[in-house]
């Protein structure tokens, strides 16, 4: 007897709600009708379902991101960076609470190797015909990062290898929902024979029809919803055998619009901004955003993140600040409105001729301009370089009005998305200290709530 799987996936949703209800129909719809056609079928996300960008996801925590996975009767899901590193510990270990599905981790334990209640790092599906179905997940590795949130990321690839060991006595098909990458999907391809199907995230790539590498067939979805994932296993139950695996995309924009679309995003936008309507301080007067220079804004957020970091100067760019800062009360939904991006704020301690070089850097006249997608960035354009209090004339480096030789240490504080050596390859072989779990908005209202003290 032949048997067919069915298994539709998600992957990088990133909080990105228009396509949801048609999403939510075809996920649910097609599960009826396997039901009816007497076959299994399994409903899986990549991880990234969640931004907290998004005032919806901002203003429930991810939880509402949760309700709605459960609503659509996912069976499997696994987390991206977005869930694992934009969350305190406490939060994380809440986001899942009311989950109906199970959520798979296979390299993510606590700071001392003990594995979280919230997750099982493998699990086994089984067919209405009894086929097992191994199931591993792997996360991205941002060991420093989740080092910081109280948390331990394990080399992906030695716990694949210790996994599938377990997985391959118990079961008849293994899966694993990866949210590395493509490359390294397709390394793991190479080096592991025994998986079936690598579900792929991350790096939002898109195979419209899948791709074979040796015995794995790679599956993507792309990002923000524009497509849902299709994968089917033909199985011979007698002899125990994969007769034919199969990749496809649904486009959502290709997909009959739901009657509600409209007033399902608006839905969600209000209990975002209900949840956040506290006022978190109050504010003396208007401060004006600019984009291509600097501005009362920016000399504000320069002096938040100076004190918070307990800096000597800092580096941030104004294309970060989407709308001004209000005067009078300032709520938390003013605060994610003007800086919706999931950025932490960093301190680097770099030397005056170091500190130099970046500044020259930072003159480049084609960065303002430049339209950056990710690194936590949620903005249009990148904006104008802000050196706040720090500026170099006649060659000679002063911070705060203070002459700094070559060899003088400095605290640079700056912003998360700076490090990672796309602007400033420097930065990403410096010592660096992150601040986690706090945004950069959480900088402001912390600065805004001792301001009004004063």
């Amino acid at each position: 007897m032949i048997e067919s799987i069915h298994f539709y996936h998600t992957n990088d949703l990133h909080s990105h709600f228009q396509h949801w209800p048609r999403i939510h129909e075809l996920m649910t719809t097609r599960k009826k009708w396997h039901i009816e056609e007497g076959e299994s079928s399994f409903t899986l996300d990549i991880g990234d379902h969640m931004d907290r960008s998004h005032i919806f996801t901002e203003g429930t925590l991810g939880r509402g991101n949760v309700d709605l996975l459960n609503k659509a009767k996912y069976d499997v899901a696994t987390i991206g960076n977005n869930e694992g590193i934009t969350l305190s510990h406490k939060e994380l270990e809440g986001l899942y609470r009311d989950a109906q599905f199970e959520v798979v981790v296979g390299n993510l334990v606590e700071h001392d190797g003990e594995i979280p209640d919230w997750l099982v790092q493998t699990t086994i599906l089984t067919t209405i015909h009894g086929t097992r179905i191994g199931v591993t997940a792997l996360t991205s590795e941002y060991t420093q990062f989740y080092k910081q949130l109280g948390w331990q990321v394990n080399n992906a690839f030695e716990t694949l290898k210790i996994q599938l060991e377990e997985l391959k006595v118990q079961t008849d098909i293994i899966i694993c929902m990866s949210h590395l990458g493509i490359h390294i999907d397709e390394v793991m391809a190479e080096q592991f024979q025994d998986i079936d199907v690598i579900f792929g995230a991350h790096t939002h790539h898109i195979l419209h029809k899948g791709k074979l590498i040796n015995n794995s067939l790679l599956a993507a979805a792309g990002k923000f919803g524009n497509y849902v994932g299709h994968v089917t296993i033909d199985y011979d139950i007698e002899k125990k055998l994969i007769i034919k695996k199969q990749a496809l995309l649904y486009d959502i924009n290709e997909l009959y619009k739901q009657p509600n679309e409209k007033a399902f995003i608006k839905e969600l936008e209000q209990i975002g901004k209900k949840n956040l309507k506290e006022i978190a301080f109050y504010q003396t007067k208007l401060l004006q955003k600019e984009w291509f220079k600097e501005s009362p804004l920016s000399t504000y957020f320069g002096d938040a993140l100076t004190s918070f970091c307990q800096a000597d100067c800092a580096l941030f760019n104004a294309g970060l600040f989407l709308t001004d800062l209000n005067a009078e009360a300032v709520t938390y939904f003013d605060i994610h409105k003007m800086l919706p991006h999931p950025i932490n704020p960093c301190v680097i301690e770099l030397t005056g001729k170091e500190l130099k070089e970046i500044y020259m850097l930072s003159q480049n006249e084609d960065w303002p301009n430049l339209e950056i997608k990710g690194l936590g960035f949620r903005g249009v354009v990148i904006g104008k370089i802000i050196t706040h209090q720090f500026q170099v004339i006649d060659q000679v480096l002063f911070v705060q009005s203070k002459r700094i030789e070559p060899f003088e240490i400095v605290r640079l504080a700056t912003v998360d998305m700076f490090t990672f050596g796309h602007f400033y390859p420097t930065f990403k072989e410096l010592s660096k200290t992150y601040f986690m779990s706090e945004f950069i908005r959480d900088v402001v209202v912390g600065y805004g709530q001792k301001q009004q003290m004063l």
